[in-house]
């Protein structure tokens, strides 16, 4: 029995998170994707349109990863203001694991969103978890939602994650799995660790 045909949109967005992830966002292309996912030149336009609906679907499959990992985080941590800390270290491990999403995710100029609705929402999800758990630790805290903490707690993460993709904390930290773990965890514990005291 023959094996099924290879899914080709597939094919294109795993070439394009690799060209990502070894050369960067500006190597991507409609030919080279194709060049180096096997396919025709014609393979991509005809799974994503151009170049844009390369860095969209990327997106959108990243925040979907996002989620997931946000929510599984959380499964197990019924503390309002650890459940605060699990989902920051979510977010800085998932953009260590998957750097090419990542890189991706948040770049309007290469994967505008607002243009593309369901990925959109996708990303609003994400946001919207995050205020979520950030409500249900500040009205712990003091009785009442604090609307800064979302977004301190998503700038705290969002930058950690970028420095460390940017190797601009490995003297710091270090380079291991271990070492960067335990970083993620004392800079999100001593951010969480304020919310307790004050």
């Amino acid at each position: 029995m023959m094996n099924a045909a290879p899914d080709l949109r597939r094919q294109v967005l795993d070439a394009s998170l690799e060209l990502i992830g070894r050369e960067g966002l500006s190597a991507l292309s409609m030919r080279e994707v194709a060049r180096r996912a096997g396919v025709s030149h014609q393979a991509p336009y005809h799974h994503f349109g151009d170049r844009e609906g390369i860095f969209v679907a990327i997106a959108d499959e990243g925040f979907r990863g996002l989620r997931r990992d946000m929510e599984k985080a959380l499964a197990s941590t019924p503390d309002p203001i650890a459940r605060l800390q699990a989902i920051g270290a979510a977010y800085v491990t998932y953009a260590l694991r998957h750097p090419s999403h990542f890189k991706v995710m948040f770049r309007s100029e290469l994967a505008p969103l607002a243009r593309h609705a369901e990925a959109n929402a996708r990303a609003d999800t994400c946001f919207d978890l995050l205020v979520s758990v950030a409500n249900g630790a500040s009205a712990h805290r003091n009785g009442r939602v604090d609307a800064a903490l979302p977004l301190a707690a998503w700038s705290l993460a969002h930058g950690l994650a970028t420095l460390m993709l940017e190797s601009k904390l490995d003297r710091q930290f270090g380079v291991t799995r271990k070492a960067r773990e335990s970083a993620i965890a004392g800079v999100l514990g001593a951010f969480t660790q304020l919310l307790r005291e004050h």
